[in-house]
């Protein structure tokens, strides 16, 4: 089973959706593990629960703080115990504009209502005040946006006659509970799925100028130039030659560039059979935290030195605007 994902949870109160991500993430087919349960208020009984799960925990009280400040010091304690995600499970801070940009696709939340429907609180009061049949629960990504990143799960729950706020929002948090684990084991399953690695760097590759796709021994890979007289600058590469790597071919500058950053970054770089021997280096994919804006820069280096001048010129132009 490859490493699995490193998360980070938020919390602020009583922690039920934190204790249901921990006990899921204990299952032996789990793809993530919890690393830090972090807390802005130092009594929430979610802390305790942790530490005596014996996860890492870590309180900071927000008051008397600026938001940024308090943000910075909640995002260290994360990355010091070497999160990929987080997961806000009842935070009740809303993030700064910067904290979200850095974290972007790598932060999560779940909001009792079915999204777009009763962004913000008292979302049972308004669905039930709405004469909806439906309530429910949404996993989505954080952006700057309150409640309107994408969503990447929902479960919806009828709304009973009598039903008031709170005996709605009791089945509603059973929901949640259901929900949550599952989505955040599907969202970062996906770094290993073929699929959705191929999809990410198929977008970036033919972004590139007079790029397209073409087969090669059976892997795709992508040429700059024409059709007809078009050079390979990339291939995907799915487990091929008995590797257990997903990785991305690119050419490296050098032989020795490319033996210095398998030696020095073993986790995401290496050596692949044949390809290797003419300065080709495999960037691996299939691996937590990949950099995607570092595989764009990769794509584009190599695309540079096959493409013909006047294709690099066409891209220098565009980038100087």
């Amino acid at each position: 089973m490859p490493d699995r994902a490193r998360v980070a949870v938020f919390v602020s109160g009583k922690g039920t959706n934190m204790a249901a991500l921990l006990y899921a993430s204990r299952l032996p087919d789990s793809p993530y593990e919890l690393v830090l349960v972090a807390s802005n208020a130092p009594e929430a009984e979610a802390l305790t629960l942790a530490a005596g799960e014996g996860v890492a925990t870590f309180a900071l009280p927000h008051k008397g703080m600026q938001r940024a400040d308090h943000d910075a010091a909640m995002e260290a304690a994360a990355m010091k115990a070497g999160a990929d995600y987080i997961a806000l499970a009842g935070y009740m801070r809303i993030l700064s504009p910067e904290f979200v940009r850095r974290w972007e696709g790598r932060l999560l939340n779940i909001h009792p209502s079915l999204l777009p429907k009763y962004p913000g609180l008292d979302t049972h009061a308004r669905a039930i005040a709405a004469g909806d049949s439906h309530a429910g629960t949404t996993v989505h990504l954080v952006t700057e946006d309150l409640d309107a990143g994408e969503a990447l799960g929902q479960v919806a729950v009828a709304i009973q006659s009598e039903d008031t706020p709170e005996t709605l929002a009791e089945r509603v948090r059973i929901a949640e509970h259901q929900l949550y684990p599952r989505v955040l084991a599907d969202y970062v399953m996906r770094e290993n799925d073929p699929a959705w690695l191929l999809e990410r760097v198929r977008q970036l590759a033919l972004a590139l100028p007079e790029t397209h796709e073409r087969e090669s021994h059976g892997s795709p890979g992508w040429r700059a130039g024409s059709e007809k007289s078009g050079k390979f600058f990339a291939y995907f590469a799915d487990q091929h030659h008995g590797t257990p790597h997903i990785s991305l071919l690119v050419k490296c500058s050098s032989m020795d560039e490319l033996e210095g950053l398998v030696e020095a970054h073993p986790h995401a770089y290496h050596k692949p059979a044949y390809y290797g021997a003419g300065g080709w280096i495999g960037i691996i994919l299939n691996r937590p935290g990949v950099d995607w804006d570092a595989i764009a820069d990769w794509l584009q280096r190599s695309w540079r030195q096959i493409a013909p001048a006047k294709l690099t010129r066409l891209l220098d132009a565009a980038d100087a605007f």
